[in-house]
């Protein structure tokens, strides 16, 4: 008997028995498909995660913060000067400094042609914050500006009174983004002209103003002065990620030697950082990817005991049969062959469906987790990531099942003899 007439064979018995062959590669089906699902969604989240983060993954932010220790040295404030000196570091690309302040209320003032539009804000606009820093503070953040622009270099050297609106505040103010542009704010006691409004970015960040650092302490944190060099952040870019451990064991040694500290309990700032973040979360997810889809390999195992299970049936069923073939001359060999080609193709066909359910539900998912919350956008970006290494893994595991499970009846067909399998009844 040849391979063809083999397999002619099996897809009789299975057509023979449907309803039987589909319950028992039913294990199989589910396991191989959501080893597939699995797979497609932990790395759809990760690739998701790494796009969201991935522009901030060389982002060091730097805040003061009493230190540790107890009876320790005073603690130092960030100063201009820490981040003239943070500059110079071998591995540190840009250094942004950042002062900020909340604010309760904002008003609208007069507009560029000279017309009067007043408005309280201070329910909207009462936990909103106000950001003072360098021109290169949108690059920096990966912010973009969605109408007018952000200030330019001149501007903030020249610490001019324009800023740039959070989306809510100009929603509010003025109705819109761009019917906010060339009209002034009122914020504390001084005018700014609104330049630019920010693209949305989350409820938390929608409702800053951003303006120029030397604008920012003269008129909103400095109270009236503008004398002071103390900063509440400090931004670091490492030039990529790589080079991100570098450039904070740069920073910890430069602020060490700035601010006289000898251990790192007594540090009176802290770094924090989105890459290292991001590695550890790549991480769990790499863990839960490889761990959740073991969890689902149990089905296949399931599936594997009905193949063994519907293979023990199936010789005993065909033990005269078997009997014949080898009264007329067909070896233990082709015994033992037909038998597991028949467990094989049964395993094989599960795992053909599986494979078909598994990639239509990642397919299914890329589409339907978009319109999940789209207002939120917390699926925005979200796709499964179907790769050919899954689908071929759990379809191979899927056929060793069989020809393993197929293994021990095949070999109890084989080793029937003739005589007593003529006699079964």
């Amino acid at each position: 008997m040849n391979l063809r007439e083999a397999l002619l064979i099996a897809f009789r018995g299975l057509r023979a028995h449907r309803l039987r062959s589909a319950l028992t590669m039913l294990g199989l089906i589910i396991g191989v498909a959501a080893v597939i699902l699995l797979f497609a969604l932990g790395q759809g989240v990760s690739n998701a995660i790494n796009a969201r983060i991935g522009p901030y993954a060389n982002l060091i932010t730097i805040v003061s913060q009493p230190a540790n220790v107890l009876g320790g040295p005073p603690s130092h404030p960030l100063t201009d000067a820490d981040a003239a000196a943070l500059s110079n570091a071998p591995d540190v690309a840009s250094v942004t400094p950042v002062v900020s302040s909340s604010t309760t209320s904002a008003t609208t003032g007069t507009t560029a042609e000279g017309t009067t539009s007043i408005a309280t804000n201070t329910a909207t606009f009462l936990h909103g914050t106000i950001v003072g820093s360098t021109q290169p503070w949108a690059e920096v953040n990966n912010r973009e500006v969605r109408a007018g622009s952000f200030f330019t270099q001149t501007q903030a050297q020249d610490a001019a009174r324009v800023v740039v609106l959070g989306p809510t505040i100009a929603d509010t103010l003025f109705g819109s983004p761009t019917a906010a542009l060339d009209h002034t704010v009122r914020i504390g006691q001084q005018s700014f002209q609104v330049v630019g409004v920010m693209q949305s970015y989350g409820a938390q960040y929608d409702s800053t103003a951003i303006m120029p650092l030397g604008a920012a302490r003269r008129y909103v944190t400095g109270f009236g002065f503008g004398t002071s060099n103390v900063l509440d952040q400090i931004l670091v870019q490492a030039p990529n990620q790589t080079e991100l451990p570098a450039a904070i064991d740069e920073v910890n040694q430069v602020l060490d030697t700035r601010h006289h500290i000898t251990s790192p309990q007594l540090r009176d700032f802290q770094i924090q950082s989105l890459g290292h973040r991001l590695q550890t979360f790549n991480q769990i997810v790499v863990i839960l990817t490889l761990f959740t889809p073991s969890i689902a390999a149990i089905s296949l195992i399931v599936g594997g005991i009905g193949v063994l299970n519907i293979m023990l049936v199936s010789v005993t069923e065909r033990t005269r049969e078997i009997g014949i073939r080898k009264a007329i001359g067909a070896t233990n060999r082709a015994i033992l062959g037909q038998f597991l080609i028949e467990s094989t193709v049964l395993a094989g066909l599960g795992g053909l469906v599986g494979v078909a359910i598994g990639v239509g539900l990642s397919l299914l998912a890329g589409v339907i987790a978009p319109n999940i919350q789209p207002s939120t956008g917390l699926f925005t970006g979200f796709s499964p990531a179907l790769t050919i290494l899954p689908v071929a893994l759990s379809f191979a595991i899927s056929l060793v099942i069989g020809l393993i499970a197929g293994s021990y009846p095949a070999y109890r067909a084989a080793r029937l003899r003739p005589i007593e399998a003529l006699r079964y009844e």
